[in-house]
């Protein structure tokens, strides 16, 4: 079944436009959901939505959004409100500038939306933005509307296409200041830092989006596999708790290169027979003819 776009409207850039069309990114569906259950019976508990004051069981469709403006006071709003609030971006993705990706801070990003186009009529000029954007090493910023709510949203080169990462605003994100006040700002020793470079280009390698696993969650789904078969999970053995206490950093992290050495040997052995041509056994010597004498 084919993908359903959460977004349509037209991408932007000065006198430049496409039609496009987003498509969410992540998959809720895929994780595990639970329901409140009745122990007693077996049956699944239903809320129910009340009047605060009355206790009058309501329906969802006969209610209104309100905004309390003091102490228990509302004010209404009808679908005519939030028409009258409607901006540009509903319908436009308007480029307004392009930064490079690392001066956006991750902490800003949200919810991922791939970027593709909508239709044939456009596929031309959306080729060229994102070979443009991608071959510029920048990040495009725009804004849109989900939900009757605008986002900032960064958008760059993604495969063959583009995503979109919408993002907070500043005033979502928590001043880190205080948080960080109290670490030390002296300059840690010169050396130990060369040995951490050294464990840290120890340990690269390429991402794997199969490294992201929520371990939590795949022990929990066989927990409940088991349970609806009537088998029993052991218990996982805990580790011993981490102090945190570090007597000699030098020491540790020589100690952690030398692990990462070890861990490394065989890998790097099996790499090098893999990479080395293949010994080609030299042909068996001729034997010497036999000469029989005559009688």
């Amino acid at each position: 079944m084919a993908e359903r776009p959460i977004w349509r409207g037209h991408l932007r850039l000065a006198l430049v436009s496409c039609p496009i069309a987003l498509y969410t990114a992540h998959r809720e569906s895929s994780n595990l959901h639970f329901h409140f259950i009745n122990p007693k019976t077996g049956n699944r508990v239903r809320t129910v939505t009340l009047d605060a004051e009355t206790d009058e069981e309501l329906s969802r469709r006969d209610l209104a959004r309100g905004y309390e403006f003091e102490k228990d006071r509302y004010v209404l709003l009808d679908p005519e409100d939030f028409d009258k609030a409607r901006i540009e971006s509903n319908a436009t993705l308007n480029i307004t500038k392009f930064v490079t990706l690392d001066s956006i801070d991750p902490v800003y990003f949200d919810t991922s939306y791939y970027v593709a186009p909508d239709g044939d009529a456009g596929e031309d000029v959306y080729a060229v933005l994102r070979e443009a954007i991608r071959e510029t090493k920048r990040v495009a910023l725009s804004r849109v509307v989900i939900s009757r709510r605008e986002r900032a949203v960064a958008i760059m080169p993604m495969d063959r296409g583009l995503v979109a990462h919408t993002l907070y605003e500043a005033r979502d994100v928590a001043n880190p200041a205080p948080i960080f006040a109290n670490i030390p700002d002296a300059k840690p020793d010169p050396d130990m830092v060369a040995l951490a470079k050294q464990l840290i280009d120890r340990q690269s390698a390429r991402f794997d989006p199969a490294d992201m696993e929520d371990r939590y969650e795949a022990r929990l789904r066989d927990v409940i596999d088991a349970k609806i078969h009537g088998a029993r999970l052991a218990a996982p053995s805990e580790a011993a708790p981490d102090d945190g206490k570090v007597v000699d950093l030098m020491a540790a992290l020589k100690r952690s290169l030398g692990q990462t050495t070890q861990h490394e040997r065989p890998a790097r052995a099996a790499a090098a027979k893999a990479r080395a041509p293949a010994t080609k056994s030299k042909p068996a010597k001729p034997a010497a003819p036999t000469t029989r004498k005559r009688a």
